[in-house]
């Protein structure tokens, strides 16, 4: 794949001139959202062809598991109750923030619990099972997690860096002061650490710290391109509750705080266009096809919460797909609206611009900010009849039309005429069948093309002019 524009002034390349490969990571989309009144999700993908699914259930009584050949599946697949809390006792009470790992042939759960007798006691546990399907498999406790620190401890996850694993997890240190860090150790199994605990997070920003609370926890980690992505959610677990994100290079000392470093602002917020409130407590998986990294979080479609946040049981499971920046960094946009997840369209011949929206008009530009200007809903057409509409993510409700042959991002004002122009039939690239060239609705024959980076809506006459009308789906 090419980049840039070669200094070429004009969007229009002669033909023959060298354009983008199919992209290494095409477009995908899911419908939100995955699960109601399940939080702090987690999915899986194993060898065996199946994506697990465990989450918080809202009566924080037991851990349960789903299991499905396709993200998607796991919205109607059989829920199985794999372990229930105790009656007395460790592990009575608020079991929380479930995790399903495969670990040296053998399957984990890492999980929070406080005690019957006190039910704020929340320490980290790990249940085992040695079968291969692990929904109808026994599970045996491995007991708590011993750490150094016998406070508030919760969310503990596990990952493995250049051959060595390691455990992260959120911790209260009376020493530090009120709320919860993170903290990093290696482990000499799956349910023990080794060596001394470092804390690598504390909040301190007034995004880690509002809703009255101050918390960094929830770690998940991505790896790629030899640096290591540490997610972690902050703040009140309402509409405050946002993520952060710690970097490492995979090379460094990942015990030493001073190997991380940390976003200046949240990565990921509530968004009041799309109605999402309080995203967070991620986790991370894969595509179907593998080729896409898909994010995994909980939020709420209301911002007003009647009572304590943890007492409301509506935090349901989403995924949507994450983008990677060309610096190599994660781009996780916005949480985007329920309903079908959007896609980017990447130009054929400047495969490094996307389409997106600038002042609501519509263009072509690369390393696109923010990220939802570039991201569309493609939805059944306004006007019927087998086309096609797209939506913007970030402005519901606005879609690309055209208007005196040039291309808007426009509110939906009702009438016949916008349907018309908001609706295209999706064809075949006209340059590569692998891409989508778009034909306006209402100008049969004309199609959405770029010319001096601005789209049109153009009878095609020449091999440049067909380039220019097509696009990939990322």
């Amino acid at each position: 794949m090419i980049t840039g524009s070669a200094a070429v002034t004009f969007t229009g390349v002669p033909a023959g001139t060298a354009h983008a490969a199919v992209p290494a990571s095409p477009g995908v989309t899911y419908t939100n959202t995955i699960a109601e009144q399940r939080a702090d999700p987690h999915i899986y993908r194993h060898t065996d062809g199946f994506y697990y699914f465990t989450a918080t259930v809202p009566a924080y009584d037991r851990i349960v598991l789903r299991r499905a050949t396709t993200i998607q599946g796991l919205t109607s697949a059989a829920e199985t109750t794999i372990w229930t809390k105790h009656a007395t006792g460790e592990m009575g009470a608020h079991i929380w923030a479930p995790e399903i790992h495969f670990i040296d042939g053998k399957w984990y759960v890492y999980f929070a619990a406080g005690a019957a007798n006190d039910i704020w006691r929340i320490r980290p546990y790990v249940l085992e099972c040695t079968a291969a399907n692990p929904i109808t498999g026994a599970w045996t406790e491995k007991g708590r997690i011993v750490l150094p620190l016998d406070t508030f401890s919760l969310d503990a996850t596990t990952f493995a860096v250049n051959g060595t694993r390691y455990l992260s997890w959120a911790q209260h240190d009376p020493a530090v002061g009120r709320g919860t860090n993170l903290y990093m150790a290696r482990t000499s199994s799956p349910w023990t650490i080794t060596g001394t605990p470092v804390m690598i997070s504390r909040p301190t920003a007034s995004w880690e710290t509002a809703g009255g609370e101050t918390v960094n926890e929830g770690p998940a980690v991505i790896q790629r391109g030899g640096k290591v992505f540490m997610t972690f959610s902050a703040s009140a677990t309402d509409a405050n509750y946002c993520m952060g994100l710690l970097t490492a290079s995979a090379s460094a000392d990942l015990l030493s705080a001073s190997s991380w470093a940390k976003t200046a602002g949240p990565v990921f917020a509530s968004n009041a266009a799309t109605s999402q409130y309080g995203p967070g407590h991620n986790q991370f998986t894969v595509s179907e096809d593998g080729k896409s990294d898909i994010l995994v979080y909980h939020d709420r479609g209301y911002r007003d919460i009647s009572g304590a946040p943890l007492n409301d049981p509506n935090r349901r499971t989403r995924v949507q797909k994450i983008y990677w920046r060309a610096d190599g960094t994660p781009d996780f946009g916005i949480p985007v609206a329920d309903g079908l997840t959007p896609i980017r369209l990447s130009s054929y011949n400047f495969p490094d611009r996307f389409i997106r929206h600038w002042e609501y008009r519509a263009r072509i530009e690369p390393n696109v900010s923010p990220l939802a200007d570039s991201q569309f809903r493609a939805v059944a057409g306004l006007a019927g009849t087998g086309t096609v509409s797209l939506e913007s993510a970030n402005f519901p409700g606005y879609f690309l039309r055209h208007k005196n042959y040039e291309v808007w991002v426009e509110k939906n004002d009702g009438t016949s005429q916008f349907a018309g122009d908001a609706s295209f039939t999706a064809r075949a690239g006209l340059s590569d069948s692998a891409g989508v060239s778009y034909e306006s609705y209402n100008l049969p024959g004309r199609y959405i093309r770029h010319y001096d980076y601005l789209l049109r809506v153009q009878a095609l006459s020449t091999a440049t002019d067909r380039a220019d009308a097509t696009f990939y789906t990322q």
